[in-house]
């Protein structure tokens, strides 16, 4: 008889639940274009703007389930030069991959990066929605751009593209 009850409130809090994330995965889908980018450095809390104060980007979340993300520094030129065109991929951050819902996070599984070691990792961030705004949280990881060594998280905000 206890066992039975349980399971209805188990049963109806899955239904109560349910909605919230469809809900969520509805409002994710779309176009996101960027609006600021820092990098948070987990030992010491300093924000870094490493692409500057005004990077470029677009971050898309498909109904199919696939995101897409490229990110740029401002003020990147043309090169002229192997070594400036080498120096570019230090001033950009682009990956693809499988994404999921859990709670207020979604976890990327990364299938294509313009950083190898990127491949194949779970990429999570928090988020959550202010009108036609995304704030996003990265989850801790070492740098790929900007100081190597650092353990950081990516903040960002994002405003759905027109």
């Amino acid at each position: 008889m206890i066992k039975s009850k349980w399971l209805v409130v188990l049963g109806l809090f899955l239904i109560a639940v349910q909605p919230s994330y469809a809900g969520d995965r509805a409002q994710l889908v779309g176009d996101w274009k960027l609006v600021s980018w820092e990098r948070e450095v987990q030992a010491t809390g300093a924000r870094l703007s490493i692409f500057g104060k005004n990077p470029t980007g677009y971050r898309i979340f498909t109904p199919e389930g696939r995101m897409m993300v490229i990110i740029t520094a401002e003020g990147r030129k043309a090169p002229n030069t192997e070594k400036e065109r080498a120096a570019l991929l230090d001033s950009m951050t682009a990956a693809t991959g499988i994404y999921r819902l859990e709670g207020d996070k979604f976890i990327t599984k990364i299938d294509v990066a313009w950083h190898p070691a990127r491949v194949g990792a779970e990429s999570v961030y928090s988020f959550r929605f202010e009108g036609d705004r995304l704030q996003l949280i990265g989850g801790w990881m070492p740098a790929t751009v900007a100081s190597k060594s650092a353990m950081g998280r990516s903040i960002e905000t994002w405003e759905r593209a027109k």
